[in-house]
């Protein structure tokens, strides 16, 4: 299937000529039909010969209904604009032309539709001349008459040519579905429409908008019944639990754990090439992406003319590094093209640090670059990288973490100047610091990372750091080492129900004998004389990324197998090492989220 979006200013005959093209009329509303004017989306579609499915979705062209059209053309890849060839050049007309140039679309027909009504020959010039300042420079314009259906075949020839260049689909892509209807049907519950741009939808398959987990209990595409769907597609979700009220029009639906929802991005905004002169955007615009409008906040991050901004939004988004949306000023009515380039960005807290961020995306172009983002950013989890759309698939990452080589350099000259102050200060017997004690000190989440960042005359020996030549002593008396020694055993078989404080004591082991452990890197303390396995931490992490995001604590301590006493406090130290993020409502996130 191929979905292609109208475009054009009210009364200009896009809904006729759809309705020409595929027999189905695609206004839906009463009203639409009592004022002759498209009010909402509308759909319909045709099987075209070389094309195969063709669906349309037919925006309205009214001034009072700008926002509805944007999210009709959001997520659609190709566009219809229609001009009337006995009306001269509108306003919405060059809007529309605007919208499509600032959201990337680079494949389109024109129509010059009623030329049975007027010579098409002007109208057909000035559209190549406006189409000629934008994206869709080139583009085919075929004069047609709906009523009389003369050009009707050329325009169709002239569809197939475009659908056939678009750029395929990846049916396995991560799935974000930008939600323009949602209505009950009785009997059925809550159902969800909108344009699937790749990725496959499937009846069974759990999807999420950030704030819950929904099912997926039955799919439709081009009104029929199916097992599956991949994009680009035209779909139908019948959604699983009462979600009315919670999940809306204007919503997304997006594969869980694969997507970052973030609340600000930064941007390079270029003015639409149709729109007007203007001073620059104003402070609080409107963000158009898919079929969403958010209100944003706009900080400028360098000169008047670079065009790096931040945008801080309303409402959390899933967004990638790439992603084309489209910005707009609701006073003026102007528009800038948005290409985002960060959206998990650092916060700007001193003085100069937009002027500073503005340098480090001097050079970023919105293409998804590997090496460049783990420089930029210093350290960053493999995870994030992939929810920001970066290809992962040739990194090597530590314990899922990347350091970029300005960082690393940093932090080997630190790890050296930490562990021959601890050698000085502790003579030449005195026990090396553990990796755990050094991921610590030098603000890693891995001790494996610091395990990373050894190299001679440092050694890692026994879980130490040291720049001897033999190992030091272990330092932990024999009666402490195989209290240790049984205590692990024990939690091998379930790695996060800590012992009791009457089990720790029946082992051998003190509240001082404790401390000591875990000072050792023997031991993981987190406080209140509960231990686990050195380790176990990131084993949690592990285990709790599988649950849907975010999870209650009840969900968490039955996923690891362990009491109320224990997973508290394990949470807690996740929270600190930054590896959960605990949200107001309680629930946490598995984060993939690094340092700068």
């Amino acid at each position: 299937m191929h979905v292609v979006a109208t475009a054009g200013h009210v009364d200009h005959g896009k809904s006729t000529l759809v309705r020409a093209l595929t027999g189905t009329d695609p206004d839906r509303l009463a009203e639409e039909h009592a004022r002759g004017l498209s009010i909402e989306l509308g759909y319909a579609w045709t099987t075209l010969p070389g094309a195969g499915v063709l669906a349309f979705v037919d925006v309205p062209g009214h001034e009072r209904f700008v926002a509805t059209m944007l999210s009709g053309v959001g997520p659609v890849p190709a566009a219809l604009l229609v001009v009337a060839a006995d009306d001269p050049w509108m306003p919405q007309a060059a809007e529309h032309l605007a919208a499509l140039d600032a959201l990337g679309v680079r494949h389109g027909v024109v129509a010059v539709t009623r030329s049975d009504l007027a010579d098409p020959a002007p109208m057909a010039a000035r559209a190549a001349a406006e189409i000629a300042r934008t994206g869709l420079a080139g583009s085919p314009v075929v004069a047609v008459s709906a009523r009389t259906g003369d050009g009707l075949d050329e325009l169709r020839a002239e569809l197939v040519a475009m659908v056939r260049a678009l750029p395929e689909p990846e049916p396995d892509a991560d799935v974000r579905l930008w939600v323009d209807r949602a209505f009950t049907v009785r009997g059925a519950g809550t159902v969800v429409t909108g344009t699937l741009p790749a990725g496959t939808v499937a009846t069974g398959d759990r999807l999420t908008n950030g704030r819950e987990v929904v099912r997926v209990r039955g799919v439709q595409s081009l009104g029929r019944d199916a097992p599956e769907v991949s994009g680009v597609a035209r779909v139908a979700l019948n959604l699983g639990g009462d979600v009315r009220g919670r999940l809306a029009r204007h919503d997304v639906l997006v594969t869980p754990d694969a997507w970052h929802f973030t609340g600000a991005v930064d941007v390079r905004l270029t003015p639409a090439a149709t729109s007007e002169e203007s001073p620059g955007p104003p402070r609080r615009p409107l963000l158009h992406v898919g079929s969403v409008a958010v209100p944003a906040y706009l900080r400028p991050l360098g000169g008047a003319t670079d065009g790096l901004a931040r945008l801080t939004l309303e409402r959390a988004l899933p967004l990638r590094i790439g992603d084309r949306a489209l910005l707009r000023d609701p006073g003026s009515r102007l528009l800038w093209g948005v290409t985002v380039l960060d959206p998990a960005p650092p916060k700007l807290e001193r003085r100069g640090a937009a002027r500073a961020r503005a340098d480090d995306l001097g050079a970023a172009t919105g293409v998804p670059d590997a090496a460049a983002e783990v420089a930029r950013r210093g350290l960053v989890h493999v995870d994030l990288l992939r929810a920001l759309g970066v290809p992962t698939h040739d990194l090597r990452p530590t314990d899922g973490w990347l350091l970029g080589d300005r960082r690393a350099a940093g932090l080997r000259a630190r790890l050296g100047e930490v562990v021959a102050e601890h050698e000085a200060s502790n003579g030449d017997d005195g026990p090396g610091l553990t990796l755990v004690s050094l991921a610590e000190r030098l603000g890693l989440p891995s001790p494996q990372l610091v395990a990373s960042l050894v190299t001679p005359p440092l050694r890692v020996v026994d879980g130490r750091v040291t720049s001897r030549s033999t190992a030091p002593a272990d330092t932990l008396p024999a009666p402490l080492r195989e209290a240790v020694g049984r205590l692990l055993e024990e939690l091998e078989a379930r790695p996060f129900l800590a012992p009791t404080a009457d089990r720790l004591r029946e082992v051998g082991l003190q509240p001082r004998g404790v401390v000591a452990a875990a000072k050792a890197g023997r031991l993981l303390h987190l406080g209140d004389g509960i231990v686990l396995a050195p380790g176990a931490d990131r084993r949690a992490v592990e285990e709790l990324r599988a649950l849907p995001q975010p999870f209650t604590t009840s969900e968490a301590r039955s996923r690891l197998d362990t009491t109320r006493r224990v997973v508290l406090p394990l949470l807690q130290h996740l929270d600190r090492l930054g590896y959960t993020h605990r949200h107001p409502d309680d629930r946490r996130s598995v984060t993939g989220k690094g340092g700068s």
